[in-house]
């Protein structure tokens, strides 16, 4: 979007540089006239400022792209991979970026939900400046999951353009080395972001099917109306939920021969107490649980 200067005349930011607010700070979002010149986001209602940009700061104006034609001096490969979660493993995604001659790797493990990514802003702006130094930058990523999805891809990959920095995923649907600004590019990173939008949606449409018909949403159910009767005995004798699971046995199952927790024993207490008219109370008195009846 920033290899074109914006048309605004209150903002007049040249190529290279982000949209600015009236008071000289750096706009929350692109304005309008500025990302219709940009065929894949004409039709978007609203276009952020990448956070690399630092929206809401003074505005200052960025080096230019450098003109095309000038013949760049060498040509840097620099990383990114990254997981949703702590117990994920980044070695898969490590493995294939090494093995692609990628020099440098910023990782982390982070939910591409989260509206920052510090590691993914600092490979941005160090390929930027690479870039700016006459140097070819390539930012390469084992999946474009692993960036984003929607408009957040689509808008990463439009910053990488204006900046000259080319993009490279090494496997998955957009694998290869794309134009940021071609049509298939556009439709695939569009496509990206409904995925997860319609596994969801189909996934709760499944939870409620089974809902309907009388089945159980999760693991295997471990008790049964032996073990009810059994817990209800027990409990009326004021005996504690860790105590109650104790004197249980599952019976059924991959855990048969086990107690229970008693997390599924308080569970078990507070469906019957639900479906009676009843409802059970855990609570604590001198670090032992009692059950209380309403």
């Amino acid at each position: 979007m920033e290899s074109h200067a914006c048309p605004m005349s209150t903002c007049a930011a040249p190529m290279g540089s982000p949209c600015r607010t009236g008071r000289g700070r750096v706009a929350i979002q692109y304005h309008t006239a500025r990302f219709r010149l940009v065929p894949q986001l004409a039709k978007a209602l609203s276009v952020p400022t990448p956070a690399v940009r630092k929206p809401g700061s003074a505005w200052i104006e960025l080096p230019r792209p450098r003109t095309a034609g000038t013949e760049p001096a060498g040509h840097v490969r620099l990383g990114y991979a990254r997981a949703s979660t702590a117990r994920q493993s980044l070695d898969s995604q490590l493995d294939s970026l090494a093995a692609a001659g990628v020099t440098r790797v910023f990782s982390e493990k982070i939910s591409t939900r989260a509206t920052k990514r510090p590691e993914l802003e600092t490979a941005v702006t160090l390929a930027r400046e690479i870039r700016a130094s006459g140097v070819a930058v390539t930012l390469v990523v084992h999946e474009h999951k692993r960036l984003g999805r929607g408009i957040d891809l689509a808008t990463l990959a439009e910053e990488l353009r204006a900046s000259d920095v080319g993009l490279e995923f090494l496997t998955g649907e957009l694998q290869g080395s794309h134009d940021p600004g071609g049509v298939v590019f556009t439709v695939l990173a569009a496509l990206s972001g409904m995925e997860r939008e319609y596994i969801r949606d189909r996934t709760l449409e499944g939870h409620e099917s089974a809902r309907r018909r009388g089945k159980t949403i999760g693991g295997a159910g471990v008790t049964d109306g032996a073990m009810l009767s059994m817990a209800l005995h027990l409990r009326d004798q004021e005996m504690s939920l860790r105590d109650i699971a104790a004197r249980l046995v599952i019976t059924t199952g991959a855990k048969k021969g086990q107690h229970p927790s008693p997390a599924t024993v308080m569970r078990m207490l507070r469906d019957h107490g639900l479906g009676t008219g009843e409802v059970v109370y855990p609570t604590v008195t001198n670090s032992r649980f009692r059950m209380l009846r309403r």
